[in-house]
């Protein structure tokens, strides 16, 4: 297939050299020229614009941090909804609110384009494996016509209906859940290593016996090693995330408390210098809410 591919961050140029590795032809457009250095070697063909990747593209996809850079892709002056063909769909993978997924298909579907959103579970080294988890909604004929993209740059599709915004949804939950784990991990950990315990030895224990789960694996060796640098997600990412998802709540009128909780401890991540940390440096803040300092 002819795609446009919009957002090579650490995830999106992963996915993008999956794409071409796959045999499909594929435009890029980033805002930072240079991120497209390696997919232009590899066979990529490069975009002044939004609107001149997606000329001619079946289909184009997003991968992009927020809400703000995927309204301005799509609904800019040269943007996906000026450059898109009719019958053309965009694809929308980064991790966005549900308001601006409902908007965006409602902006497709008026100018005659398709839309399906399909965000992604998985970090950086997962997207450079074609490992990711997505998770799509939309109509059924295109996702379809999709799954050989998806095949390309994921290990497993999860459907979750005819809406595209119901998959927003989901990823939102899911990364509520996975702050969750972290900063239940993160307490845990401050725990056992003020009393004298190996981390390691704890982490081996964990994760060998009742706590056998990725997450578990992934974070829990993060917070035990104290590495949260370079980030695989970034704490602003993820405090985005949680606002999005509490966003989301309160449209459904759900309460979630520990949602809150998960906010404000991003937050304090962030605004002590945390921006560039990995958010699973609330294990960081675990340990000094505890009187631990980083070697504590």
């Amino acid at each position: 297939m002819k795609i446009a591919f919009i957002g090579l961050g650490r995830m999106g140029a992963g996915m993008a050299a999956n794409l071409l590795k796959a045999g499909h032809a594929v435009t890029v457009f980033n805002r930072s020229r240079d991120k497209a250095a390696d997919l232009l070697r590899a066979g990529a063909l490069a975009a002044a614009d939004p609107a001149a990747a997606a000329d001619g593209a079946e289909a184009a996809i997003t991968m992009l941090a927020d809400d703000a850079a995927t309204e301005a892709v799509a609904f800019g002056p040269r943007g996906l909804l000026a450059g898109l063909a009719p019958g053309a769909a965009h694809v929308a993978m980064g991790t966005i609110s549900v308001a601006l997924s409902e908007r965006l298909a409602e902006a497709h579907e008026a100018a005659g384009q398709g839309y399906a959103a399909a965000p992604v579970f998985g970090r950086p080294d997962a997207a450079a494996a074609a490992k990711l988890f997505i998770v799509a909604a939309g109509a059924a004929p295109l996702l379809g016509t999709l799954e050989p993209l998806f095949a390309a740059m994921g290990q497993r599709m999860f459907v979750m209906g005819a809406t595209p915004s119901t998959a927003n949804l989901v990823k939102l939950s899911g990364n509520f859940l996975l702050a969750a784990t972290i900063e239940a991990l993160a307490e845990a950990f401050a725990l056992v290593r003020k009393a004298g315990v190996d981390p390691e030895a704890y982490l081996d224990l964990l994760t060998n016996s009742l706590f056998t789960a990725p997450v578990h694996r992934t974070y829990g060796g993060l917070i035990a090693a104290r590495r949260y640098e370079p980030a695989g997600f970034a704490a602003p990412l993820g405090l985005k995330d949680i606002r999005l998802a509490l966003a989301a709540a309160d449209r459904e009128g759900v309460p979630m408390p520990l949602a809150s909780l998960l906010r404000d401890h991003l937050m304090t991540v962030v605004a002590q210098g945390g921006g560039g940390r990995d958010w699973s440096a609330l294990g960081d803040l675990a340990a000094r809410n505890a009187g631990m300092d980083a070697e504590g």
